[in-house]
């Protein structure tokens, strides 16, 4: 599934917005090898099964598309285990898309594919060369832009993105190394709600992001099945696991629509339904 090679719409202000168009990429190549991240080390015993994976993210897409998101996919290609998580390679801010430069080796390569895509639509883009940063790390907020400090993106990152984007407000946040990415542990689902693991960070940060949002917490369990790492379709519709009954729950009695979708086997390689998605479009 694609687009056709005419011009492609790209615009995000922030993570909740109407989602009208996601880039995604089937888990075609995955695996699982224990090393890459804390997830993966804890299922490294368990049977990873790919053709549960593959049957799992055509069900994520359909959802997507039943209630209207445009989704194109990405080629898999068979070097790339952890392709399925688009959203690492790149971010849109505003009317920018960057492409991200990542850190690990087990990935760098993806953001090839990611620009030979956008340079196909004539999209121009901000590639990053010089220093590391990685989408999941990137949380756009309404004339702000929330930056995990991570093993994935170095502070040297955030300089040129200021830039490019002088207008927006970058609010460093720097976390525990143990967790991957930011939207791991936070993620903005309203413009004052946002779901976070408090053990992640230290007081400073907390009082930071208190500032701004209504907290609600993720305990130690789900925050190992990605309780964070939902993903917001617009007017209050979010996409989370099953196995999450605690913050559905706690999200069903605020108001949203939980849209519960099983991707089980998919976050067994360390990412959930935000990790799975790149927006180019919300409205």
């Amino acid at each position: 599934m694609g687009i056709s090679k005419s011009t492609v719409k790209m615009i995000c202000e922030n993570e909740y917005g109407r989602l009208k168009h996601v880039i995604l990429c089937e888990p075609k190549h995955m695996s699982i090898d224990g090393n890459i991240n804390e997830t993966q080390k804890q299922f490294k015993d368990n049977q990873f099964r790919k053709h549960r994976a593959i049957k799992q993210h055509q069900h994520l897409i359909d959802t997507l598309i039943k209630h209207g998101v445009q989704v194109s996919l990405l080629p898999a290609h068979k070097y790339f285990p952890e392709q399925v998580f688009t959203r690492d390679i790149g971010f849109t801010v505003g009317h920018t898309i960057f492409v991200s430069n990542m850190a690990h080796e087990s990935r760098v390569g993806e953001e090839s594919i990611f620009a030979s895509w956008l340079k196909s639509r004539q999209k121009p883009h901000c590639h990053f060369i010089d220093n590391h940063i990685e989408g999941g790390d990137v949380i756009v907020h309404d004339g702000q832009l929330f930056i995990g400090l991570s093993h994935r993106t170095n502070q040297q990152a955030i300089n040129p993105i200021q830039k490019v984007l002088p207008k927006y407000k970058i609010i460093p946040v720097p976390f525990s190394k143990k967790y991957l990415h930011l939207d791991c542990v936070f993620n903005i689902i309203s413009e004052n709600e946002a779901l976070y693991y408090p053990d992640a960070f230290q007081q400073p940060e907390l009082d930071i992001l208190a500032e701004q949002f209504d907290l609600i917490p993720v305990n130690d369990e789900e925050q190992f099945t990605l309780g964070t790492n939902v993903l917001s379709l617009g007017d209050k519709k979010i996409l989370s696991l099953p196995i999450n009954r605690q913050i559905n729950q706690d999200l069903r009695n605020r108001g949203f629509e939980v849209i519960e979708v099983d991707i089980s086997e998919i976050i067994k390689s360390g990412g959930s339904f935000r990790c799975c998605t790149l927006p180019l479009l919300r409205e």
